[in-house]
């Protein structure tokens, strides 16, 4: 019987060579391990890849046929693909342990020992040789390609201090300090972003990936290295930084290729999972649909964006971030306010601005723009894409006898105007937001809501979608948003001595302050 089938108390009896082969213990390569534990988790019809969400139909099957087929893998894709991620949950596609001669360095299979140290320890003790067991866990290694690493740091090299401490001439393989390649026999090997690899180094992995051969300063070994080659790469490095060499490729049996989240609901489940949230935040601040929503579609907005350098494209961190700087700007309002709880607005998602410069890189035309003002116009479009969802097209209202949107634009139309600053208290929000004619009735008009803060929610947001549909006119402020009447908006500028709507016109609205 295979390893895989000996019980927990069966391994911790085992402590010799002797003792394992009487246990009927028969050697596996890892990639026959991998395979034979898919097979059965595919059968009994268990998740391979858990949390990893919109690949259900594309990446996994691709991933899951290559460890069938026993291939090296490469993830080719943009940032903020899972592809690492993917690569460090395939150990948990591996045996819980495995046994291994004691003290060896590469963890020498002891049916099948490759190793100096392990070859001498089983002629000099024999059956009576001292087993230890890996965990899974200990059986992965990852490495970054950068510019600096060398051959030394993946295969190995002469250690001159274990030479001159074991007192060995140079001649001796004792001497041979392994990298990392070799010290990962018997597991999976990474290496993230393949291309930024030096040619050169490329070429030093051509036959440990064919043929298993290694060769440091002269020495001729052979080791039978057992590995599960697992590269990543982004398309974009091929032609910017680097590229992998036709030879390694070619040697590289599986490139799967991954893609960002096709819809909105998986962003949704992808945020929600990832997003470091407290639950000190989570009693504070009471987030709804629409604005989790509104998140996913600035990423979606930015990945379309004309200012966005597509061949970079605008990872999932993007709305992970967001979100967590949604919450927090609207935490802090709280906090300003002494207040308990809150609900977040949408003049909250200006707060994220800092979270979407960050995360994308512009073409020439953005950087002429600037990031500040790219970021906000991808607030803008996300909210001008979701705003037919739920109320009418402004374009067809203009066409209508009765345009719903007539009562509120003609209120700012007379010369009123209304700033919302990001940090107002709930009640000013509320009486800020009622005060501007028809704007209540329009909302109950268009969408029946019950509850008091989903209602404010989607008045605001009706004030934003329509200054993105030119109704009314929208400036940015430091302190927040203006909204006023399209035409005077086109004459105003951030320095304008406006002081906005004049709530002693009416003392009514001044007292619910």
């Amino acid at each position: 019987m295979t390893y895989s089938k000996l019980t927990s108390s069966q391994r911790l009896q085992i402590g010799t060579l002797g003792e394992l082969k009487q246990a009927g213990y028969q050697s596996i390569s890892v990639k026959e391990e991998l395979r034979s534990n898919l097979i059965t988790r595919l059968k009994n019809k268990e998740e391979n890849f858990p949390g990893i969400w919109g690949y259900e139909e594309t990446v996994i099957p691709d991933v899951e046929r290559a460890i069938l087929s026993m291939h090296n893998i490469n993830f080719l894709g943009l940032r903020g693909q899972a592809k690492t991620r993917i690569a460090r949950m395939m150990v948990n596609l591996l045996d819980e342990y495995i046994p291994y001669v004691s003290g060896s360095d590469l963890h020498d299979d002891p049916l099948q020992p490759i190793s100096h140290y392990a070859l001498a320890a089983i002629e000099l003790h024999g059956d009576s040789t001292p087993i230890s067991w890996l965990h899974r866990k200990e059986r992965y290694t990852e490495k970054l390609a950068t510019p600096d690493v060398s051959v030394a740091d993946l295969i190995g090299d002469v250690d001159p201090i274990k030479a001159a401490t074991l007192k060995l001439p140079y001649s001796d393989e004792r001497v041979i300090h392994f990298g990392l390649i070799p010290r990962s026999h018997r597991g999976i090997f990474v290496i993230n972003e393949l291309p930024d690899l030096q040619a050169r180094i490329q070429v030093a992995l051509f036959n440990i990936l064919q043929e298993g051969d290694i060769q440091i300063r002269g020495f001729k070994i052979r080791l039978p290295l057992d590995i599960q080659f697992v590269f990543t790469a982004n398309p974009e490095d091929y032609t910017n930084r680097g590229s992998i060499v036709t030879p390694l490729k070619d040697r590289i049996e599986s490139q799967i290729v991954t893609h960002y989240p096709k819809s909105i609901e998986v962003g949704l489940k992808i945020t929600s999972q990832e997003a470091s949230i407290k639950s000190q935040q989570k009693e504070m601040v009471v987030v709804n649909d629409l604005v989790r929503n509104l998140i996913e579609q600035i990423a979606m907005e930015a990945r379309e964006s004309e200012y966005v350098d597509a061949k970079s494209g605008v990872s999932a961190r993007l709305t992970i971030s967001a979100y967590e700087s949604l919450i927090s700007t609207a935490e802090r309002r709280a906090l300003l306010n002494a207040e308990d709880t809150t609900h977040v607005r949408v003049s909250d998602l200006y707060g994220v601005v800092a979270a979407i410069c960050g995360k994308v890189e512009l073409v020439y035309e953005g950087e002429v723009e600037g990031p500040v003002i790219v970021a906000q116009n991808l607030i803008g479009k996300a909210i001008r894409s979701l705003f037919l969802q739920y109320f009418p097209d402004p374009e067809k209202a203009k066409k209508s006898k009765s345009n719903p949107y007539e009562k509120v634009v003609e209120w700012f139309s007379t010369g009123h105007t209304m700033e919302m600053p990001m940090d107002l208290t709930d009640r000013e929000y509320a009486a800020r937001l009622r005060t501007i004619e028809g704007l209540d009735d329009f909302v109950d008009q268009i969408n029946l809501i019950s509850d008091e803060s989903n209602r404010l929610f989607m008045m605001e947001f009706a004030l934003h979608g329509m200054a993105e549909f030119s109704l009314i006119g929208k400036q940015s402020l430091d302190e927040g948003i203006k909204f006023q009447d399209l035409v005077s908006s086109m004459f105003s500028g951030p320095d304008d001595d406006d002081e906005g709507y004049d709530f002693d016109d009416d003392q009514d609205d001044q007292d619910r302050y």
